[in-house]
């Protein structure tokens, strides 16, 4: 039994979401070749995701091509605009969290170690690849283990690695956002390493916003993967907005940071770098 918190963050995401964002997925015929197709595709893939954790030459190169293949394994098409991707050690990357599908998006544009909810760990074929991938956990019930999340993130942001986080805490659909939690931005500022935020949207392939690929409430993994697979097409879009420097208020780089990502203008004057 779970227990919750009443510091924990929980989105307000519900059916009518998904229903909102949904979309007719054809004839049933074609549902099934391209629901077998996609998902024989994507798992001919898992079994080669413990190699992108080998310190290899040009890994970087390797996990963004695996990462985009498997989106389009799993029907889904990456298009990426915005500033250019600098190449800097040791960057915080942050956005909007709506489905275990950001973590091939974001890999698709700039890889690093993912902050995820510690369960993950302890999950029977998904833990021992989060290990591989030296996955940060983090035990959202607790407040008391926050701190040591945050040191773990700003040693290696010290060491040179770029390390990606979700501020929101939680999943939402993609048409309701929650605030971003300032906790992590503590490890940017900690170690004076810029942040890179990244606005992701989903659409249909008509241009409609989509929450196909939410992972949102009491959804399963299992569920939120059929209604991807079966899907016409989805598409992510990938907006890099401008890096942001750290400067020494962790709430005020939360706030430049979630108005990059929610398209808005109320960034500090002298404060992000001009992308």
């Amino acid at each position: 039994m779970t227990v919750e918190h009443p510091w924990l963050p929980r989105a307000s995401c519900d059916a009518g979401c998904m229903r909102a964002g949904g979309a007719q997925a054809g004839r049933p015929v074609i549902v099934a070749l391209r629901t077998t197709l996609r998902a024989s595709l994507a798992l001919l893939l898992i079994p080669a995701l413990p190699l992108l954790a080998v310190p290899l030459p040009g890994r970087s190169h390797v996990q963004r091509a695996y990462c985009r293949l498997m989106l389009r394994c799993l029907g889904v098409r990456i298009t990426v605009s915005g500033g250019p991707i600098r190449n800097l050690r040791g960057v915080l990357v942050v956005s909007g969290h709506v489905s275990w599908v950001d973590i091939f998006a974001i890999g698709a544009v700039l890889p690093g170690s993912f902050v995820a909810k510690a369960e993950l760990i302890d999950w029977p074929a998904l833990g021992v690849l989060a290990r591989f991938m030296k996955v940060i956990p983090i035990d959202r019930g607790s407040l008391r283990r926050l701190p040591d999340v945050v040191s773990t993130i700003a040693d290696r942001l010290r060491a040179g690695h770029t390390v990606v986080a979700f501020p929101e805490g939680t999943t939402w659909c993609g048409l309701a956002y929650g605030p971003f939690r300032p906790a992590m931005f503590q490890a940017a500022v900690d170690a004076g390493r810029p942040v890179q935020p990244l606005r992701l949207a989903y659409h249909h392939r008509d241009g409609r916003p989509s929450t196909v690929p939410a992972y949102i409430g009491d959804d399963t993994l299992f569920a939120s993967i059929c209604r991807l697979v079966t899907a016409r097409r989805t598409v992510v879009h990938v907006q890099v907005e401008s890096l942001q420097l750290p400067g020494s208020d962790r709430r005020d780089l939360a706030a430049r940071c979630e108005a990059a990502v929610r398209g808005e203008s109320r960034r500090a004057p002298g404060h992000a770098l001009v992308a």
